[in-house]
């Protein structure tokens, strides 16, 4: 019995009869992190931990990475992402977003400079894919290898990676380098020790606190595990599980995983044709309200994600022209949505006890998430005025809130919006029979954490 060859996604979207049959028809649930529990004490206290305490965040196994090596780096990258490489030293990092041909945003991640010829990218696969695709086909001095996550692979990795965040991080972090933290500026790298084993910390905050992302060889993991968690005792540190870690982007206004752009243009058909069944582009499955035939609708970029301040206009790059042209033309722009009380737990009762016999589509918590991308619908006097993506319930806040991406008319605090929950017709085995359920959300500013939680004011 022989292994059948990879089947290209291109092919796989041809049988399918597009991308939005093959999407709208993946059984794939939502992301699952990997190897951690979903809690180690209660996903309440643990999300509450990066606002009041200190909490410890796995990031070794559900992060991707792709290491760059050689001369040519940035001027390779300088031609496939949008940003602003000058100056770029080495014991710095960026995040990095790459954009298609006409503009539509393809992947984000953060990028560190570990050497002079030495580049890590880290997060979700589609970033790396899209980079390891382009350092295959260059003409550059870059060589490009790729670590896969463990949500397909398991083993040993090159290092380790976990985050300490929350308003005890600094003192802990003093406290478990034996004095021996420097002083790291924001978004740059530090080199120090714990527990006699040498680590680096990226510098950087989550929900308007000091934060340190460390990392250091995978065989000294353990020794450095039981410094923090042993000198974290009396910072009042709590280990995050999968349950709360999957909410920490909200409060912080972060898109972690929008539909990438790859799945439509002539452009991007090789890229398509690289791709196989074996990455989760071809796997993924597109879930929510919003519902349209076009899988364009379905896109967005990185001008209404607020990335526009990371764009270098002043060089030619994938995607510069039609960038520009969105930067000039806004439509959307990124906020919260706060979802209302009442009709939350309205669709939560109605779910399990229904009134008329069919249920609202399930609420889950603290993540409601039922697909890899999840788009729903956002009216305004009955007209789609935006999506939602990215729902969570909010330990911090005690409330659902979601990300948006609304027209910029209805994007002030305090506009009253309405969010459409389910999915219609849907051919997916993981969605139970329904009925569509409509919340009434308000508008907040994007980091919602920072403007309102951490302020008390909306």
């Amino acid at each position: 019995m022989t292994n059948e060859a990879p089947k290209s996604l291109e092919s796989i979207l041809e049988a399918a009869g597009g991308p939005v049959n093959l999407l709208r028809g993946s059984n794939l649930g939502p992301y699952r992190f990997p190897v951690i529990p979903p809690e180690f004490t209660n996903w309440r206290d643990e999300v509450r931990a990066w606002k009041d305490s200190c909490a410890l965040l796995e990031q070794s196994y559900h992060m991707t990475e792709l290491h760059l090596r050689g001369s040519q780096v940035i001027p390779f990258l300088s031609e496939i992402a949008v940003n602003k490489f000058d100056p770029f030293p080495v014991l710095r990092a960026k995040q990095l977003v790459l954009a298609g041909h006409d503009g539509f945003y393809i992947a984000d991640a953060i990028i560190f400079r570990e050497a002079e010829d030495f580049f890590r990218i880290v997060g979700a696969p589609f970033a790396s894919d899209w980079v390891l695709y382009n350092a295959e086909k260059s003409n550059y001095d870059v060589e490009a290898k790729k670590d896969d996550n463990f949500s397909i692979r398991s083993g040993t990795r090159e290092v380790f990676r976990v985050q300490i965040q929350g308003p005890n991080a600094l003192a802990l972090m003093r406290e478990a380098s034996g004095g021996g933290l420097p002083e790291i500026k924001f978004f740059n790298i530090g080199e120090f020790q714990i527990a006699g084993k040498s680590v680096r910390a990226l510098r950087h905050g989550m929900a308007g606190e000091p934060g340190f992302e460390i990392y250091g060889a995978w065989d000294d993991q353990q020794a450095v595990r039981e410094a923090l968690e042993k000198t974290g005792e009396k910072y009042g540190m709590r280990k995050i599980g999968a349950l709360a870690y999957s909410t920490t982007a909200q409060e912080s206004g972060w898109v972690p995983m929008p539909l990438p752009a790859i799945y439509h243009s002539d452009d991007m058909k090789p890229y398509r044709e690289w791709l196989n069944n074996y990455f989760l582009e071809a796997v993924a499955s597109l879930g929510g309200s919003f519902v349209s035939d076009d899988i364009t609708d379905y896109y967005v970029d990185p001008i209404e994600l607020g990335y526009r301040n990371v764009i270098d206009f002043g060089r030619d790059f994938i995607g510069r022209d039609a960038l520009l042209e969105r930067a000039n033309n806004q439509r959307r722009t990124k906020v919260t949505l706060e979802w209302n009380d009442e009709d939350a737990a309205a669709v939560m009762q109605d779910s399990i006890f229904p009134a008329n016999g069919t249920p609202a589509k399930f609420l889950n918590m603290p993540m409601p998430m039922y697909a890899t991308f999840q788009v729903d619908a956002v009216m305004k006097k009955d007209k789609v005025a935006g999506i939602s993506t990215w729902p969570s319930f909010t330990a911090n806040a005690n409330r659902f809130i979601s990300l948006g991406l609304v027209e910029i008319e209805h994007a002030q605090p305090g506009t009253e919006v309405t969010l459409v929950w389910g999915e219609p017709d849907s051919r997916r085995n993981t969605v139970e029979k329904h009925q569509l359920r409509e919340i009434r959300a308000k508008v907040a500013p994007a980091p919602y954490f920072e403007k309102v939680i951490k302020t008390g004011k909306h």
